[in-house]
């Protein structure tokens, strides 16, 4: 896998730094793969794996956590812990605080203790949320919406850490990584959906911000992907780069096949298609040989690319495929030498490679059933009250610029 993801990057900018795109790429994708039974995985790293790109450090500092990371901190840092070992997690999608009317509301107070009557009310009912929540014991509560001071007070009176306005997105990789279930309403938790898979609960300072990290998961379904480097710029061309890196280790980990690269799997094709093609008889027989000769443009246009003698090189590949021996020569696309793409280590994924001559025949047979083109080009119409009889262009009449070479 790891010579196949770094055949992939090996031409970009992350190329320079060898194996480390490659390596983390691949245990990202290692990681939120779900076995789903008879050979098959799921492996979806646009939910599961977030990139945070911190600016500042090397680009060597870059790895993958076991858990996930997001920028924020606890509500009251003096009051509430920062680092819990083992914590108990609870994740809510219901503010902690007294819910405003829909409609506009008008209250009419005639006496001094209905307005103090009011605000017991409004206190009761934080007290009774925070009530619900400290009875399952956890160590960490984090809400997607609000939550008021009150609130804050209370869970901080039974040493509760609390993060308030999380992303749904991060909400669902924390359930992921520690096994919690978010909840909609505190009545409705049940001592199950609570997550106890984390190791780790940490709130860091990098920079000038505070990242909350949960790591040292048991078996974590989702993971963050930490880059550092130098600059903006660099991390944004990293990500790109560690993008192509993950979809390139996901085809791998839902079909495991690999085909060599550097044109060799064309070449095999298009030998083969060569000797199909001398045993049918007939019109039959074209389209073997014009979709082998279409097979060789990826070697060709490699050794076009390295500035070889073109008709040499391939006339020398087509000798060595022609027996169906030699499959695995290709072209090496730094110095346009024939060589072994299995000691090279350049590999192609089998899937990509299939949809793509799928692709490529599809669309050749698509124009192929066009009968006519229309083109953008009006031609001048001579207007005349009596309509005129067509008239044919002789060749001498017609310019000799707008002829169509035959």
């Amino acid at each position: 896998m790891l010579k196949m993801v770094k055949s992939c990057i090996g031409t970009k900018f992350t190329g320079q730094f060898g194996t480390l795109i490659a390596d983390l790429a691949i245990d990202a994708t290692t990681l939120v793969s779900v076995d789903l039974g008879n050979g098959l995985h799921e492996v979806d790293i646009k939910k599961y794996v977030k990139v945070e790109k911190i600016p500042g450090g090397q680009l060597e500092d870059s790895q993958v956590l076991r858990g996930v990371m997001f920028n924020k901190d606890v509500i009251a840092p003096g009051k509430m812990r920062r680092r819990i070992v083992n914590p108990r997690i609870m994740l809510l999608d219901c503010p902690l605080e007294y819910k405003k009317g829909e409609n506009m509301t008008n209250a009419e107070l005639m006496n001094e203790e209905d307005w103090h009557t009011l605000l017991k009310m409004e206190e009761d009912y934080i007290l009774k949320l925070c009530t619900q929540i400290a009875s399952f014991k956890p160590d960490v509560v984090i809400t997607e919406k609000g939550l008021s001071d009150l609130a804050c007070h209370y869970l901080s009176k039974h040493n509760i850490s609390a993060i308030r306005r999380l992303r749904k997105t991060d909400n669902n990789r924390i359930a992921k990584v520690c096994g919690a279930v978010i909840v909609n309403r505190p009545d409705e938790l049940q001592d199950s959906d609570i997550g106890t898979g984390a190791g780790l609960f940490e709130v860091k300072k990098i920079g000038d911000e505070f990242f909350t990290f949960i790591t040292e998961c048991k078996d974590p379904k989702a993971c963050t992907v930490l880059l550092r480097g130098a600059s903006k710029d660099l991390l944004n061309e990293v990500e790109r780069n560690l993008q192509d890196a993950m979809c390139v280790a996901r085809n791998m980990i839902k079909n495991p096949k690999l085909v060599p690269g550097g044109g060799a799997s064309e070449m095999s094709v298009s030998a083969y298609l060569k000797q199909k093609s001398s045993f049918v008889e007939g019109v039959d027989k074209w389209p073997y040989e014009a979709v082998a000769h279409a097979f060789e443009v990826i070697p060709r246009t490699l050794a076009q690319n390295c500035g070889v003698n073109v008709i040499r090189t391939m006339t020398a590949l087509q000798a060595k495929h022609a027996n169906g021996e030699n499959a695995w020569y290709g072209i090496d696309g730094n110095t346009g030498v024939i060589s072994d793409m299995k000691e090279l280590g350049i590999w192609d994924a089998y899937n990509v490679k299939v949809q793509t001559f799928k692709t490529a025949i599809e669309a050749a047979c698509m124009l192929l059933r066009i009968d006519d083109i229309v083109s953008g080009i009006k031609k001048k119409q001579v207007q005349s009250a009596t309509p005129s009889k067509p008239q044919v262009e002789d060749e001498k009449d017609v310019d000799s610029e707008q002829m169509i070479p035959e």
